[in-house]
């Protein structure tokens, strides 16, 4: 009887669950996604079923499966599950699941599976209290972070843990999760039993690969499509289920870093289209639009420079428009200054001539200002020779006098390798005539 009533009241807890908790896989089988972690010969599938799970990380935007994950590994090798929260739980917590653990082990050579979920939020403190743990066995910890655990989990913590990096999943495998639910008459969608095939592409599509999100939308357009009568679940109740686009983005996070290196990366290779999705990515994330303009300005002259001399001002320029109107409108200044820094022409001169500079400077500590360089705004200048022998360029044709400007350890030298794109190309060209009125070697183009 007592059996019975256990059944029950686990029957109602489960009906009161989310659609996406009541439809978490039960074995690995059941788990769409994922496929470079549970293959045949993947190290992840390998070890859980064989009963043989070590201490783990599983890093990967929400929703793609890092608890069911979890739990799984706690079910292959019959271990107790205790599931713990980074933002709720303390060292204290932490040391006493540890002496559990300890004890299940010693009484019961049983295992336990800690799962930490935002293993990020730890503090150090809070890391180094479960090290002993890990290190000697007590647990299988099972870490989950939406976040780059080099830059959030302890150098010691990641060493004794495999990291194992879940993707999001595609809509391909967000619809079969979608297909699972609607054909499920226990633990599914209850009504209506039909979604449009648009509604569930639709749903598959701007779910963001995160498999909670989508079937947590899908519970709510049933409700909406029931309230309303429909015998489907339309595109319509599916939009309203949505609310808007999902944006996986956090401003403080790993996001912050990978969005704004492909912006910045796609402007490099010349593709405006790349570029404008990244940018309005970051814009309709709520990105610090002066963080962006600022990137951009420094590209102008890294990766454009003398190409097109006239990127550096555009980017300034929307930099200040942006400060000038601020956001939404200048937002028209940011694209204007992104299709044209992404279709100019590329030269890294700049940078380059910045190395070579400094590694000139490095070599050459002693190098003195060369005689007719030198200053002549005080008396007594020209009896130290300082300035005698300078010669006007203006005297001279096309502005080009011939004399030494580098000190005498460096004469020779050259710096300055301009490209051959875009107006860098007639730079060369100009250069060159110049070095060769002022006796200079010939200096290559890059």
């Amino acid at each position: 009887m007592d059996d019975l009533f256990a059944d029950e009241r686990e029957g109602r807890r489960r009906a009161a669950q989310p659609l996406a908790a009541r439809m978490r896989p039960a074995t690995l089988d059941e788990v769409v996604g994922q496929d470079h972690l549970l293959g045949p010969d993947a190290a992840f599938g390998t070890m859980v079923r064989g009963g043989r799970p070590v201490s783990m990380i599983l890093w990967g935007p929400p929703g793609t499966g890092k608890t069911t994950l979890a739990r799984l590994v706690a079910n292959s090798t019959k271990a107790a599950f205790e599931p713990m929260s980074a933002t709720s739980a303390g060292v204290k917590e932490v040391r006493e699941v540890l002496a559990s653990a300890r004890h299940r082990l010693e009484q019961d050579e049983r295992r336990t599976v800690l799962f930490l979920d935002e293993i990020h939020r730890f503090t150090k403190s809070q890391q180094d209290a479960l090290l002993p743990g890990v290190e000697d066995g007590i647990v299988i910890l099972v870490g989950a972070t939406t976040e780059n655990p080099f830059f959030e989990v302890n150098s010691p913590l990641i060493s004794r843990s495999l990291l194992f990096r879940l993707e999001p999943l595609s809509p391909d495998e967000v619809g079969m999760l979608i297909d699972r639910a609607m054909s499920d008459r226990e633990l599914g969608v209850a009504a209506p039993d039909r979604i449009d095939p648009a509604a569930a592409r639709r749903l598959a599509e701007r779910s963001g690969g995160d498999a909670r999100l989508a079937l947590n939308a899908l519970e709510v357009a049933a409700v909406i499509a029931a309230g309303r009568g429909e015998p489907a679940i339309g595109v319509e109740a599916v939009e309203e289920a949505l609310q808007h686009r999902v944006i996986r983005y956090d401003k403080a996070g790993d996001q912050h870093y990978d969005v704004i290196s492909a912006f910045i990366k796609s402007l490099r290779g010349s593709d405006p289209d790349a570029a404008a999705y990244w940018l309005q990515t970051m814009l309709d994330a709520g990105e610090d639009p002066e963080f962006i303009a600022r990137r951009m300005v420094i590209l102008a002259s890294e990766d454009i420079g003398m190409a097109d001399p006239t990127a550096l001002g555009v980017a300034v320029d929307a930099a200040r428009a942006l400060q000038f109107v601020g956001l939404p409108e200048a937002a028209y200044a940011l694209h204007h200054a992104t299709l044209h820094l992404a279709t100019a022409p590329k030269s890294n001169s700049v940078a380059r001539t910045i190395g070579a500079a400094r590694q000139a400077v490095e070599e050459t500590p002693a190098a003195q200002v060369p005689a007719h360089l030198r200053s002549t705004g005080y008396r007594g200048a020209e009896q130290l020779g300082h300035g005698v022998g300078y010669v006007y360029p203006h005297d001279h044709s096309g502005g080009i006098a011939p004399q030494q400007y580098l000190p005498d350890e460096l004469v020779g030298r050259v710096l300055y390798e301009p490209g051959d794109t875009g107006k860098e190309a007639a730079v060369a060209e100009w250069l060159g005539e110049v070095d060769r009125r002022m006796g200079r070697p010939r200096r290559d183009t890059q």
